[in-house]
């Protein structure tokens, strides 16, 4: 007889492990909505503040637009500055929360003076994440201040004569040396094609201390070598 032309039938086996990959798929297209960002959150309703700093020489290597940029131009000699002091969820974060003021006066923004490497990323930043903070922007930005405080920058970084090269595990190492308090497993090192471009450090909401991250520290560079170019 000729084969049917219709969908062929599964056996039971072949259908339970049809079913459990479509089931693995939802749950994992689950998981990926879970770990992203949440638009419009309800202000306040986080659970701890990551401190991302960049790596100026590195982001400006790789940026497409390195030549429109402050932070990038020739002999600013800029290395760690404030990316964004983020409000962030043990899985995923809010952003750009609603019933929120969405433009800080200068002097709100003037609490962060010399944090940033321009006043335009300083807005930017407030509007998508300081307005998940449930603080009024000049709060927000005093304490972007306090949370950079908290960090100290390794000796090795503050005033490198030339290039150096880090593994991530040993720039984790690096800071945990210079800041009581501080494991590798509250912080992340961010890079792109071998060079460091961020270290995301987790703070308590209270700005009180550094807190255990887990997502945050899963989603760190996993290269051998780092490149972290000196600024110029």
């Amino acid at each position: 007889m000729p084969r049917s032309k219709g969908r062929p039938r599964l056996n039971g086996r072949r259908a339970g492990l049809a079913i459990c990959a479509s089931l693995s798929a939802l749950l994992l297209a689950g998981g990926a909505h879970a770990t992203g960002p949440e638009r419009g959150g309800r202000p306040g309703a986080f659970d701890f503040y990551v401190l991302a700093l960049s790596w100026s020489p590195g982001f400006c290597a790789l940026s497409d637009k390195a030549d429109e940029r402050e932070q990038c131009r020739d002999g600013a000699g800029l290395g760690f500055v404030v990316h964004g002091l983020w409000p962030q969820h043990e899985r995923g974060y809010p952003t750009d929360c609603a019933n929120v003021p969405r433009n800080p006066s200068r002097a709100a923004v003037a609490e962060a003076a010399g944090l940033y490497p321009d006043e335009g990323l300083a807005r930017y930043q407030w509007r998508k994440h300081g307005t998940c903070s449930g603080r009024s922007p000049s709060d927000y930005f005093a304490d972007v201040k306090r949370a950079r405080d908290m960090v100290t920058i390794p000796p090795q970084l503050q005033s490198p004569a030339g290039d150096q090269a880090f593994t991530p595990i040993d720039l984790e190492r690096a800071f945990v040396a210079v800041n009581k308090g501080l494991r590798t497993d509250m912080m992340s090192i961010v890079c792109r094609r071998g060079v460091l471009q961020e270290v995301r450090i987790c703070l308590t909401k209270d700005l009180r201390g550094f807190r255990t991250c887990p997502e945050v520290d899963r989603s760190g560079c996993r290269f051998g070598d780092l490149k972290v170019e000196a600024p110029r």
